[in-house]
């Protein structure tokens, strides 16, 4: 019993104020956690700067808008008591729309990044069928129909490859830059098609063009259809329409979208800028399938977790084992693990996610186990702290791999630990001498 009381003698402090130690310098290594969750945002941003540039210099994201048929017409408006002719400008959108293509995904580096962008072959069809002009109050006499217009929309103007050849009832035409006569998109090109009254038109294009992270359609037809294949096997179908049929594989994607006029909220026909096409693009994205900096900044969110259950098991050892810690010793072992996701940050930057964990884990638990070692002095007790630390990594990397199921694990292994704290706890009275 001497040792014993011995042990408490030398333990200047109650265990409450030990307690309130440990809460402290959890506290304290809140700064540099968080410290490390900024700098995982920063080198995020960075790589998030190096793809806008270098998907600025191939092709930025591609929302392709069209084609679409703009017919100027003459109205007579009552203007200051005096009647005047002021031109109006109708909208007309494809009856069919069929699009198929292939996206070519090219990989590009810039310092330690890895960007991905794509290069396509897409073809266009389909066709227009005029409206009922006095359904519309429109006189056909006053419709301008030599100066109608095929307009395509391309946000990005730099990663056209190819110039673009309009086919339309066996005509060609070439394209020319800029929209005209509509506001539904801001850049694109335009298509005079001349004199096309009391006529279908069907039409053909084949557009070649680069782009940068997505790929995107707007459904223009009243029934459009778009197929597109790709050896990448990491897609991310988006935008308001999922596809209806898709596949993925190690080889690729093939995905298959079919929108109907009803599914959209703009109407087949309409005059001037009265609707623009927004909120209806589908399409896909090219991503990389892991995002390291998400998967550390994952990690970081349980640091402190991480943080209280290793001083938990010092607090344990020391109260049940009679090893008295010093409060500095339980600052340097808070910091190794805070250096760990610091570790981690840097090396998955330059190997893959599972990699770097596994050598910044085993770094972490062989130097921390030494220290336990040299503190302890004894090697079952050290052996069993280097077993729970073992557990607590693992469990890590365990909640980082179930996406879907991560939440639940983690509450699951918080019930465990809190359990064995309140097993461990029992044999301890908390006056400051442990129980009979």
């Amino acid at each position: 019993m001497k040792n014993t009381g011995d042990f408490w003698n030398s333990f200047k402090e109650s265990i409450t104020l030990k307690l309130f130690m440990i809460g402290f310098l959890v506290l304290i290594l809140l700064i540099p956690t968080s410290m490390i969750r900024n700098l995982v945002m920063e080198r995020e941003t960075l790589m998030n700067e190096v793809v806008n540039e270098v998907t600025s210099k191939w092709g930025n994201e591609q929302t392709i808008s069209g084609p679409y048929l703009v017919v100027p017409y003459l109205e007579q408006i009552k203007v200051d008591d005096e009647m005047k002719k002021v031109r109006q400008y109708l909208h007309i959108l494809p009856e069919e729309l069929f699009i198929s293509g292939k996206m070519f995904p090219k990989e590009r580096y810039r310092s330690i990044y890895k960007v991905v962008v794509y290069k396509t072959d897409l073809q266009f069809s389909g066709h227009f069928s005029l409206p009922s002009l006095q359904s519309m109050n429109i006189s056909p006499e006053s419709v301008v129909w030599s100066e109608a217009v095929v307009n395509i929309g391309i946000p990005d103007m730099r990663g056209i490859n190819q110039q673009i050849i309009l086919t339309i009832n066996q005509r060609e035409i070439a394209a020319n830059p800029g929209i005209k006569f509509s506001d539904a998109v801001k850049s694109g090109v335009n298509m005079p098609v001349g004199d096309i009254s009391q006529q279908d038109l069907h039409f053909n294009f084949t557009l070649d063009i680069n782009g940068g992270k997505g790929l995107y359609f707007e459904p223009l037809g009243k029934t459009t259809v778009a197929n597109l294949t790709s050896s990448w096997n990491a897609p991310s179908f988006s935008g308001a329409f999922l596809p209806d049929q898709r596949n993925v594989s190690e080889e690729g994607f093939t995905a298959e979208w079919k929108v109907l006029q009803l599914n959209r909220n703009y109407p087949q026909v309409w005059i001037n800028n009265e609707h623009r096409f927004q909120d209806s693009a589908f399409g896909v994205e090219l991503i990389v399938p892991v995002n390291h900096y998400q998967q550390t900044m994952r990690s970081a969110k349980y640091a402190v977790m991480f943080i209280v259950l290793t001083f938990l098991t010092f607090f344990f050892i020391e109260i049940l084992k009679k090893r008295p810690i010093h409060t500095f010793q339980y600052l340097l072992v808070g910091l190794s693990l805070v250096v760990f996701y610091s570790l981690l940050l840097a090396l998955t930057e330059h190997m893959a996610f599972a990699l770097a964990y596994l050598i910044a884990a085993s770094v972490i638990f062989v130097m921390v186990s030494l220290y336990a070692w040299s503190v302890l002095r004894n090697i079952k007790t050290t052996l069993m702290f280097s077993f729970i630390l073992f557990i607590i990594y693992t469990f890590l990397y365990t909640l980082l791999q179930l996406m879907d199921y991560a939440l639940l694990m983690g509450n699951i292994g918080l019930v465990i630990a809190l359990a064995l704290v309140m097993y461990f706890s029992r044999k301890i009275k908390w006056e400051g001498r442990e129980a009979n």
